[in-house]
C-alpha cells in the first residue's frame, strides 16, 4: 500500500512528546513490512535537528489554495528517514520559522494556530497531488492535522484520487483538541454548513479533532484502556458521543518503541551498557546519575527518576507537594527532568537546594540525559491524572527501572502490578491521583527495595523481557488501513 502521513512532528528531527516518537517509529515499522510510506511534516526552520540527515529542495514553490480565494506560496524540502521512508517539509517563514512549534516562550498558544495548521493540512495534500503520489491511505495525528480528514472529503481533487483515499486520525491526547474562534472557518474553506454541533461547532467555537473525528473513516488512540475511558466520562473531554458514533471504527493500539534506540545493551548516550543477564553497567550509569543531579554517591540508595512535561496532565504538582515528605521519611533520591508550567520549573529548580543530595533537577530536555535517567535509576515515576498510552514507563521497562504510576490508559495496559506473595510484577501501581497515594506507593516500592531485593531483580528480569516493539503494532494499523 501506499501510505502518507500527515503530522506536526517527527522524531528525530523535531519533537515535543510521543506523538513525534510514533510518527517517526511507525512509518518505519510500516515501510519494513513492504508498504511505500511518505512523512510530511512543517518545516519549523529553528526547530529541526538535522541529525547528519541532508535535507534538499524538492519543490520551489507551490502554491496552496485556502478559503476566500487566498493563496499561500510555500516551498517543499526533503530528507530520508532510515533506509525506507521519505520526509517532507512543507516551508513557509510566515507559518513555521519561530523559536516553538504551538506556543511562545511564555507556554503562550500562537494566536494563528488554526491559520498555521489548516495552511499545514491543505498544503501537504497539495504536495501529494502535484507529486502525483496516490495514497490508499491518509493517516493523520491529533487535532493539527484533523482537518486533512475534512479536507480529503470536502474540497474537489480532481483526479488525484486523494478523495478515495480511506483517512485514518489517530488522537494522541484528547485533551488537546484545537479550538479556536470561528473567525477562522473563511481561511479555512469549510462551508458553514459544517459548522453544527455534531461536526466543527463547540459552543460558537470551531473544534478541529471533532470535525475530524467526524470526517476520518477510522479513528484511532494510543491503547486499549485510553479507547475505553474517553468512550464516557471525564477523560472523553466531552468527545463521548462522537467517538461512540464511530462504533467499531474506533479503536486503541498500544503505542510502539523503538528498540533500536531504546536499549541498554546497545545505547550509546549512556555511559555503559548492560542487559538483563548482568546488571554491572546500570550501576555505573547511576553512579553517573547521581553525580551529574548533584545527588549523595551512594549505590545503596534508590533513585526515582523522572523525565516528563510539566504539564497539568503530568500530575507532578502532586508529586511536588508530597516529595519533600518522601525524602525527609525515606532513604530514596529523585532526579528530576523536565519543562513546561512556570510554577512547577521554578518549584523544581527551587527543591534541590532545600533538600540537598536526596534531589536533584534538570530544567529543559536533553536526550542524552533522559537515556540516564532511564538507564541509572532504580524507580520511574509517573503519576498522571490521564496518560493515553505514555512511552517512558515502556524504556523504563526495557532498562529494568521499575515504573511508579497511576493506574490509567497506557500505564495500566503496559504495567503489571507487583504481588508480594512471589515477586511477580514489572511495577508499582495506584488507583486514585492523591499525595498520600503517590507517598505510599514509593513507600512500597522503596521497602520492596530494602526489605525484598529478590523480587526486584525478578521484576527487572521480567519488565526487560516484555516487548512493546512496534512489529505488532504495525501489523493492527495494517488491519484498519484494509479494513
Amino acid at each position: 500500500m501506499k501510505i502518507a502521513f500527515i503530522a506536526s512532528e517527527c522524531y528525530p528531527l523535531v519533537k515535543t512528546g510521543g506523538l513525534a516518537d510514533v510518527v517517526g517509529s511507525l512509518s518505519q515499522a510500516l515501510a519494513t513490512l513492504g508498504h511505500e510510506v511518505a512523512v510530511i511534516i512543517p518545516y519549523y526552520k529553528k526547530n529541526i535537528a538535522s541529525r547528519n540527515i541532508e535535507i534538499s529542495t524538492f519543490f520551489e514553490t507551490m502554491c496552496v489554495h485556502m478559503g476566500s480565494g487566498i493563496e499561500e506560496w510555500c516551498s517543499v524540502k526533503t530528507a530520508m528517514l532510515g533506509r525506507k521512508v521519505r520526509v517532507f517539509f512543507i516551508e513557509s517563514d510566515k507559518y513555521f520559522f519561530r523559536e516553538g512549534l504551538y506556543c511562545d516562550s511564555f507556554n503562550n498558544d500562537f494566536q494563528d494556530n488554526p491559520y498555521r495548521f489548516a495552511f499545514f493540512s491543505r498544503a501537504a495534500l497539495q504536495l501529494l497531488r502535484d507529486m502525483d503520489f496516490r495514497p490508499d491511505v491518509i493517516h493523520a495525528h491529533d487535532w493539527q492535522t484533523a482537518a486533512v480528514c475534512a479536507y480529503m472529503k470536502t474540497w474537489d481533487w480532481g483526479e488525484s484520487g486523494i478523495d478515495k483515499a480511506k483517512s485514518v486520525l489517530t488522537i494522541h491526547n484528547i485533551g488537546y483538541q484545537g479550538i479556536y474562534s470561528a473567525d477562522c472557518l473563511d481561511y479555512c474553506g469549510f462551508d458553514w454548513k459544517f459548522f453544527t454541533s455534531d461536526i466543527f461547532e463547540d459552543y460558537g467555537r470551531v473544534n478541529f479533532l471533532k470535525g475530524g473525528i467526524h470526517f476520518a473513516d477510522f479513528v484511532t488512540t494510543v491503547s486499549p484502556k485510553y479507547a475505553e475511558e474517553t468512550l464516557g466520562g471525564s477523560q472523553s473531554y466531552g468527545l463521548a458521543p462522537y467517538l461512540r458514533s464511530k462504533n467499531e471504527r474506533y479503536l486503541g493500539i498500544l503505542n510502539g518503541v523503538d528498540y533500536s534506540v531504546w536499549d541498554p545493551k546497545t545505547d550509546e548516550n549512556i555511559p555503559e551498557n548492560f542487559s538483563a543477564r548482568s546488571f554491572k553497567g546500570k550501576a555505573a550509569c547511576k553512579r553517573e546519575l547521581q553525580k551529574r543531579f548533584a545527588l549523595d554517591e551512594n549505590e545503596n540508595i534508590p533513585v526515582i527518576g523522572v523525565v516528563s512535561r510539566f504539564a497539568h496532565q503530568k500530575g507532578l504538582d502532586i508529586l511536588a507537594k508530597t516529595v519533600g515528605r518522601i525524602v525527609d521519611s525515606m532513604v530514596v533520591q529523585f532526579a528530576i527532568m523536565g519543562s513546561g508550567e512556570a510554577e512547577l520549573e521554578n518549584f523544581f529548580r527551587w527543591i534541590p537546594g532545600e533538600k540537598h543530595g536526596k534531589i536533584g533537577s534538570f530544567i529543559g530536555y536533553s536526550d542524552e540525559m533522559s537515556h540516564l535517567v532511564e538507564a541509572g535509576s532504580d524507580f520511574f515515576i509517573m503519576p498522571s491524572r490521564y496518560e493515553p498510552c505514555g512511552l517512558n514507563q515502556i524504556y523504563s521497562l526495557k532498562y529494568g527501572t521499575l515504573p511508579i504510576v497511576r493506574n490509567t490508559g497506557g500505564l495500566s495496559d503496559t504495567v503489571q502490578q507487583y504481588c508480594e506473595a512471589d515477586g511477580s510484577g514489572t511495577g508499582f501501581k495506584f488507583d486514585y491521583l492523591s499525595t498520600d497515594a503517590i507517598f505510599d506507593t514509593v513507600g512500597w516500592a522503596v521497602s520492596t527495595y530494602f526489605d525484598r531485593p529478590k523480587h526486584i531483580d525478578k521484576m527487572r528480569k521480567a519488565a526487560m523481557k516484555c516487548d512493546f516493539s512496534w512489529k505488532n503494532s504495525a501489523k493492527e494499523y495494517e488491519k484498519i488501513y484494509k479494513f
